[in-house]
């Protein structure tokens, strides 16, 4: 006889959360679905299949943001590649494009076409450049055609989604692990704000300032993370070593780091940090995609292995699902806490420095709530907060949930 449970149950069982989580993208995308124009390399690549080859002299009018300057770029070089001569191109104010016209109508060229972008096809010269400049003839104006096309699917939505869980989804690294010992730890916001500040003192006071150099950056972001472990250490020692409950312990710390903070940093922010120090926090690794993300992607795989491939990880397991089992077992349950609390200060501590980095500052009012985004992140995800139920991989999800909604209220 076959007891299993049938498929459909068990995939609800073990990736529910996963399915909740493709169910509101899917709603997101088709409730934001709008019209939607290319910009920069991809409006040129598309205005460029739709120039011929004897289409005549091209003129290129764009504005002179960052986009619309890659889009004449790309455009002016795809053109040359295909022979099609460019008879002059703008990338500035509608006054440039006057100027650059009233330059081509003295040197007597005839235009076959005017390639713009959306934004520079509604100035005046452009919509009546037949009618102010007759002698130029009566180009076609090609504009990027617009596509229909969800904004929640846009690179630069998810990107911003990504961005905004890094911070919460490393602090669900450590809490997943506290949380499966039957633990909880509200001191996590306070670390955060602890290590941010206590890495941007250092820079500013130790490092050199605005002048520190990479190794010094490295040095301070490792003091920073190893002081919010050591507070977590602490944290493990009065939960392990003194049986008092982890709310309580927990709670008195985040007031202690708390008040650490606004004593290191005097009540006020820390801005004297170097450009570089902005890297991790807002620099972009391999496809694009921000450093910060790979470094919690790095997290979390690293956290599976643990969890999945280690005694450890079972100890950890076997602790919250019955810590006088495991004892008997022959785990050491106190050891085993005092690391999943010191692995939590760590996450803590690095979060510190992440959000440091974002802001290029330290300030002791950061991570204000965070303790409360990062265990609704691990409960999200499946986790029981009686300990000894839950994944790893499951926080992430439940952090992105909460990311998805805010994001997706926000676009509707």
């Amino acid at each position: 006889m076959n007891l299993r449970p049938p498929l459909w149950r068990r995939l609800l069982r073990d990736h529910g959360m996963l399915l909740v989580l493709l169910g509101l993208g899917a709603y997101y995308s088709m409730v934001t679905v709008t019209a939607r124009e290319p910009v920069g390399a991809d409006a040129a690549r598309q205005v460029a299949r739709r120039i011929g080859r004897d289409a005549g002299p091209v003129f290129v009018v764009a504005r002179a943001s960052e986009e619309d300057i890659a889009f004449q770029t790309v455009l002016t070089a795809l053109l040359g590649e295909r022979g099609v001569p460019v008879a002059a191109w703008v990338s500035g104010e509608p006054r440039d494009a006057r100027l650059a016209l009233e330059r081509l109508q003295q040197a007597g060229t005839r235009l076959g076409a005017v390639a713009a972008t959306p934004e520079a096809a509604r100035w005046t010269v452009v919509r009546d450049l037949s009618t102010r400049f007759p002698a130029l003839g009566d180009p076609v104006v090609i504009l990027p055609e617009a596509r229909r096309w969800p904004t929640f699917l846009t690179r630069r939505n998810l990107m911003n989604i990504a961005n905004q869980i890094t911070v919460v989804a490393i602090l669900g690294v450590g809490m997943t692990l506290v949380i499966l010992t039957g633990g909880i730890d509200l001191s996590v916001g306070s670390l955060l704000a602890l290590s941010a500040v206590g890495v941007t003192v250092l820079i500013r006071d130790v490092a050199g300032g605005v002048q520190a150099g990479n190794a010094a950056l490295w040095a301070c972001a490792a003091a920073g993370v190893a002081l919010s472990a050591g507070v977590g250490c602490f944290s493990g020692l009065l939960v392990a070593g003194f049986r008092v409950p982890p709310f309580i312990t927990t709670l008195a710390v985040m007031q202690v780091a708390s008040g650490l903070a606004f004593i290191l940093a005097r009540g006020n922010s820390i801005y004297e940090v170097p450009d570089a120090f902005a890297r991790l926090g807002r620099g972009t690794g391999w496809f694009g995609v921000p450093l910060a993300v790979w470094l919690m992607a790095g997290l979390y795989g690293v956290a599976h292995l643990l969890m999945t491939r280690t005694v450890l990880g079972r100890r950890i397991y076997a602790v919250g699902g019955n810590a006088e089992a495991a004892r008997m077992s022959g785990v050491s349950v106190p050891s085993v806490l005092v690391f999943a609390y010191a692995f939590c200060g760590a996450m803590a501590g690095l979060a510190g420095v992440v959000q440091a980095s974002q802001l290029q500052s330290g300030a002791p009012t950061y991570g204000q709530m965070y303790e409360l985004y990062a265990i609704a992140a691990v409960v999200v995800g499946g986790a029981s907060l009686s300990g000894g139920e839950g994944r790893v991989f499951g926080t992430l999800v439940g952090a992105l949930i909460i990311a998805v909604i805010q994001n997706g209220m926000n676009l509707t």
